[in-house]
């Protein structure tokens, strides 16, 4: 099948967002295209029809190309549990918990045969992939057992494009040490290099551009500049450098940093909103006084919990509350606003039994079987009867307590969610909850009502429409900026 393959120099040098972009080029083209990064490391998961789990930006992608999520689209997702163990979803499926080292040893001849069977699968529905590496392919100590870099390329034998980004600064050192480091099959493969992130003058770069082609004798097809679009990165380390968002609007929301945060993709619709700002903050008091609190998703919510607990910051979402504030809770941060979670077989680490933050009336037990599976249901509040889909990735299995009272069902499914009587305190197992537009805004005017402030019309589109006319602008914005001949057969570029 005809293939290509976008690696980086660095980390977050930049190629999931231009796999991204190629997939809308190529689709606007009329290709049938697909997404695949073969072993993916990620805290953002999406759950595709048949309840796989595979990396959002994987989603994000198929999405650019026209298409739905499948689990072949990635076929090993890791999911970092923050005790140098990780959680190996193969094939969709969780199918153990394992350390770095044991992992090689027990996955690497599985995890490739996985690989070659989603990449012989996708060859039977589609004409192109777009293949993204990860990382860098020139880790020497760890090349043997790479799974997802050039043993793609070389297995599809697909031309494969080199990115840097030259904001971080040593761009030219990058794309020299990492060509040089490659075995010369792989480097024969590297048919363009971009730049990536470019900021200033074009005309100043030129002599650069033209010192690097005759170093490497590969073209540079691509410089690609700064952009402002933001898409759903991989991993925390994003939130770290911006996560922050509209520093002038009505409404202020503050999502905690859990130190194993997960699932944040699911803030970013609220992200779009004009008159919302969103930031990230330390689970270390003092909380402030925004107007709403979330809790997000994390891949082990007891030992989050045990850091509220010993930071203070629970006691300080307790106070915040008492004074009027509004807290959300999604997924493992629902998990928390109960009064007991409980851990018999110790999968989150110690076995044993553990104070929630007492907010809801519920005792969640983590369960060794996840749930994984995608949802459309109703909803009772804050509007009735809106339609909302989203999806469920939790371990943790939640019931109400014999002395539940002051709690409504947020949804006509009561698994999904509650909301407390003074709808003061809100949580759900839903990811993506705010992706539904009607409910988001309905959610939003809530809050505003709180202020005072006007409410927003309910009628708007839900935020796949939105992200598909950021797809587009996405690819009107790289594609001036690459040369995708090299990549492509002659009578196709």
């Amino acid at each position: 099948m005809k293939a290509m393959m976008v690696v980086g120099t660095t980390s977050h040098a930049g190629k999931s967002l231009l796999a991204t972009a190629i997939c809308r080029i190529l689709n606007r083209k009329g290709w049938r295209v697909a997404p695949f990064k073969g072993q993916n490391m990620a805290l953002n998961a999406y759950v595709t029809g048949n309840g796989g789990e595979i990396g959002h930006a994987q989603a994000v992608q198929a999405w650019a190309a026209g298409i739905l999520p499948t689990v072949e689209m990635n076929p090993i997702l890791l999911k970092p549990q923050g005790d140098m163990t990780s959680l190996v979803i193969l094939k969709g499926k969780p199918v153990g918990r394992i350390s770095a080292a044991d992992y090689y040893e027990q996955f690497f001849e599985p995890g490739w045969q996985a690989i070659v069977e989603s990449l012989n699968r996708l060859s039977e529905d589609y004409d192109m992939l777009v293949c993204e590496g990860a990382g860098s392919p020139a880790e020497v100590n760890l090349q043997h057992r790479d799974l997802t870099n050039m043993r793609v390329a070389k297995h599809l034998n697909a031309p494969t494009m080199l990115v840097v980004d030259i904001d971080r600064g040593g761009a030219f050192a990058h794309v020299v040490g990492t060509l040089e480091l490659l075995e010369p099959e792989e480097r024969a493969l590297i048919k363009g290099i971009v730049i990536n992130k470019f900021r200033g003058q074009r005309s100043l770069l030129q002599s650069g551009i033209e010192w690097l082609e005759a170093r490497t004798g590969i073209p540079v097809v691509g410089v690609i500049p700064w952009l402002d679009q933001a898409f759903p990165a991989e991993d925390s380390l994003s939130l770290m450098e911006l996560r922050s968002s509209n520093s002038t609007s009505d409404i202020n929301i503050a999502v905690i940093r859990l130190p194993r945060i997960s699932n944040f993709t699911d803030f970013d619709p609220l992200e779009a909103e004009p008159t919302v700002s969103v930031k990230y903050i330390s689970p270390k008091p003092p909380l402030g006084h925004p107007d709403a609190v979330i809790i997000p998703g994390s891949k082990t919510t007891i030992p989050d919990l045990i850091v509220l607990h010993r930071t203070g910051m629970a006691e300080e979402i307790q106070n915040y509350i008492a004074a009027g504030g509004t807290v959300l809770g999604i997924c493992g941060g629902f998990q928390m606003l109960g009064k007991i979670l409980a851990d018999p077989e110790g999968i989150e680490g110690q076995e044993g039994r553990y104070k929630g933050l007492g907010l809801f009336p519920i005792k969640t037990v983590i369960a060794g079987q996840r749930v994984a599976r995608q949802r459309s249901v109703t909803s009772n509040f804050p509007q009735e009867g809106l339609p909302v889909t989203g999806y469920e990735i939790h371990q943790g299995r939640s019931r109400l307590m014999e002395d539940a009272t002051g709690t409504s069902f947020l949804f006509d499914d009561p698994s999904l969610g509650l909301v407390d009587t003074g709808q003061s305190v809100w949580g759900t197992y839903l990811h993506g909850i705010f992706d539904n537009g009607p409910w988001r805004r309905a959610w939003l005017n809530h809050l505003r009502q709180q202020r005072g402030l006007k409410s927003l019309p309910t009628g708007v589109s839900n935020y796949r429409e939105q992200r598909e006319m950021m797809l587009d602008t996405l690819a009107d914005l790289v594609e001036p900026h690459l040369n995708l001949a090299p990549f492509l057969p002659p009578e196709e570029s």
